[in-house]
């Protein structure tokens, strides 16, 4: 059938060509004229058209596709091939009239032309290969183990003309699956059993994919009878199946660090005793629910504590304990209500957020709702259960608190309920209502305040306590941490934990980070002009993001003391993400175009790391130190090291662990991958007299 279709076409085209030529001239018998030249070449351009377009016509039937491409492609690949026939066309006919002995002349001519053209389409075939080959394992560039494979399978049938290919790949829990694509193209895929060893037949190719030592897979191409594989097929499928096995193995990879980082993710938010939101979780989940509602919508929140809770351990076990802390996170699970947030805090204690308390005119009405959603829970919780074979009965002490949205962080409002839930033990009863009258720190917080105002004027309270990171290999300090503590005159040293969260919460919070700033960068510059080129980092506030003046007043603090932005890192957490403003994203953008360097404080312990890493742009990620603590016991706890440390390698960022106290740590992180560290085991915080000599040492 392809003959015969070869043949029709062929005989179209000739006839076609005569009839252009004899109707422009009558080239029978006739000597060689110009005129007769430019019928012939007339009629030599018909039949070039013509063949040319019954190729497209064919080809884009037998593809679905337009002919213009094809038409166009097979146009400048026969045009050199059409000047150099008709020029030898015309010299056999006038050599012909002048002197038949001249054609002996020619085959060397011609034998030159044939070269010429041959060495012409092996470059254009090698480059067409070539392009193909790329566009083919181009494609193979995905991060799914589907997309790899089907794109492996198709592209392979295409680019080796072989008429079934089987793409078999080896999962990590020891499962093998196959993808197959025929000669149309379909891509059918099922599980299936290991493949059996053998050796493939001359007109397959079988190429094994591993990377290292790492089994992936295996590729097989069966190839039509009538055109078995040479050996530039072998070749390009070997080249072809190492990239194949490189993406499966990338594939797999990001697989693994997908699921560890989901369970990671999990983890991270959740209690992993009861499933419940853990502290952190609390926090950042219900600070974004109070954000979302009406400024001075009313908002209550129950902290609840296990009574007897100890004396459970101590005669029962620690077992019993954890039944009844499960018992209670899972009868608390079924009260609450849509609308409302659960969390365990630690210990026997549980908090429950509630943002539907009514808005009417009754001032009252929003407590009263609290205080007897309060009682509900804790006489559905005194329902007799059985604990390790005794039956009991779990008796709660409340803490209620009520406040308006926007007059106080979730923090305060555990603060203030705790306050009402030690009320209730001391008082003999279960619930208790927030009392502000009996609140002492509340008054303490706008002393405290007040005082901070003083001691920033003073200039010699406020110090700042330096702690290297060091290279795990080496010892050299890769940056200085700069941590600020008050030596107030009345209350003695304080630390950040005692004064920072008012601050946070005052207007006192651009001038206090002003401050800090100003004082880390004259330390800074003390170091350059010692020749010690260390950045120091700073513990920046998310709400300090919101201010849109910080990046011009940081630049005047570089300028002032002459330290490189690049010098200066900022030290910024999780929780900035949580926020949608732009004002945010503008400060951050400004601050990278600076060149001042971004880290991510306690990484891991937020509920959107990688969310937070797709959003922003930084330099480095600082291990939470309550990972590094516990991955020596905490196989999960070294998983999230492990992931976090690659994750940072992946994308070219620094990482440094926090609070390293002892050389099986340090070992521990060294076999991790990971490449910095600080914490007690290298060094304490020190004075800025102190840090000089330090870096000096280790440099």
């Amino acid at each position: 059938v392809e003959i015969v279709r070869i043949a029709a076409s062929l005989s179209a085209a000739t006839a076609l060509a005569a009839s252009v030529a004899t109707a422009l001239g009558r080239p029978l018998l006739a000597g060689p004229t110009p005129g007769l030249a430019l019928a012939l070449i007339a009629g030599s351009v018909a039949y070039l058209l013509v063949t040319a377009w019954l190729g497209g016509v064919m080809l884009g039937l037998r593809h679905s596709m337009p002919i213009g491409t094809p038409l166009l492609a097979a146009l400048r690949g026969k045009l050199l091939m059409f000047v150099g026939n008709i020029v030898v066309g015309l010299v056999v006919v006038a050599l012909l009239e002048i002197d038949a002995r001249w054609l002996l002349l020619l085959p060397p001519l011609l034998w030159l032309l044939q070269q010429t053209y041959r060495h012409r389409l092996k470059a254009d075939q090698e480059r067409r290969t070539w392009r193909a080959f790329a566009e083919a394992t181009a494609a193979l560039n995905q991060l799914e183990e589907r997309g790899v494979a089907t794109a492996a399978a198709t592209g392979a049938l295409n680019l080796f003309g072989a008429e079934t290919v089987e793409v078999h790949v080896a999962r990590p829990d020891g499962h093998w699956r196959r993808y197959r694509c025929d000669a149309g193209g379909q891509v059918t895929d099922r599980d299936v059993d290991p493949p059996r060893r053998r050796d493939p037949d001359e007109h397959e190719l079988f190429r094994p994919l591993a990377v290292g030592s790492a089994e992936v897979g295996e590729l097989r191409l069966f190839f039509p009878r009538s055109a078995p594989p040479g050996p530039r097929e072998r070749d390009a499928v070997a080249a072809f199946g190492d990239a194949l096995a490189a993406a499966l193995h990338d594939a797999a990879t990001h697989r693994e660090l997908r699921l560890v980082t989901e369970r990671s993710s999990y983890e991270a938010v959740h209690d992993p005793l009861t499933g419940r939101l853990n502290r952190a979780a609390m926090l950042s989940q219900g600070d974004q629910a109070l954000r979302q509602l009406a400024h001075e919508h009313p908002v209550a929140l129950l902290l609840l504590d296990i009574n007897q809770f100890k004396e459970v351990n101590d005669t029962l076990g620690h077992a019993a304990g954890d039944q009844l802390l499960r018992l209670t996170a899972d009868r608390l699970g079924t009260l609450t209500r849509a609308d409302e947030l659960l969390g365990r805090l630690g210990g026997d204690e549980f908090a429950l957020l509630v943002t539907s308390a009514p808005v009417v005119g009754d001032r009252s009405a929003p407590l009263t709702y609290a205080l007897r959603r309060a009682r509900e829970i804790a006489e559905r919780l005194a329902a007799p259960t059985e604990v390790a074979g005794v039956r009991m009965s779990v008796e709660v002490s409340v803490g209620v608190v009520v406040a308006a949205a926007g007059t106080a962080d979730l923090t305060e409002l555990l603060r203030r309920a705790d306050i009402a839930m030690y009320q209730a033990k001391g008082g003999g009863g279960s619930i208790a209502a927030y009392d502000s009258a009996r609140d002492a720190a509340s008054t303490d917080q706008l002393a405290l305040l007040a005082e901070l105002r003083e001691a920033l004027a003073a200039d010699d309270q406020l110090v700042l306590a330096l702690q290297p990171a060091v290279d795990l290999a080496t010892g050299a300090p890769t940056g200085v941490e700069a941590l600020i503590r008050w030596q107030h005159p009345r209350r003695g040293w304080l630390n950040p934990a005692e004064f920072i969260r008012p601050v946070e919460h005052s207007e006192q919070l651009g001038t206090f980070t002003r401050y800090v700033l100003d004082k880390a960068l004259a330390v800074a510059a003390g170091w350059a002009r010692e020749g010690l080129d260390v950045p120091i980092s700073v513990n920046l506030s998310a709400r300090s993001l919101l201010d849109a003046r910080l990046p011009a007043d940081i630049a005047e603090l570089l300028r002032r003391h002459q330290v490189p932005a690049h010098r200066l890192v900022l030290e910024i957490t999780e929780t900035v993400v949580m926020s949608e403003l732009e004002i945010i994203d503008e400060v951050l953008a400004t601050l990278r175009t600076m060149g001042v360097q971004l880290a991510v404080d306690d990484f891991g312990t937020g509920f959107s790391s990688l969310t937070f890493l797709t959003r922003i742009t930084v330099d480095e990620l600082k291990v939470d130190r309550s990972f590094v603590i516990r991955m020596a016991d905490s196989p999960e706890a070294a998983a999230i090291v492990r992931t976090t440390v690659g994750l940072a390698h992946e994308l070219g960022l620094r990482v440094v662990a926090e609070g390293v106290e002892t050389a099986e740590q340090r070992l521990a992180l060294t076999e991790l991958g990971c490449t910095a560290a600080q914490g007690y085991h290298f060094f304490k915080p020190m004075p800025a007299d102190k840090i000089s000599a330090v870096l000096g040492q280790l440099i």
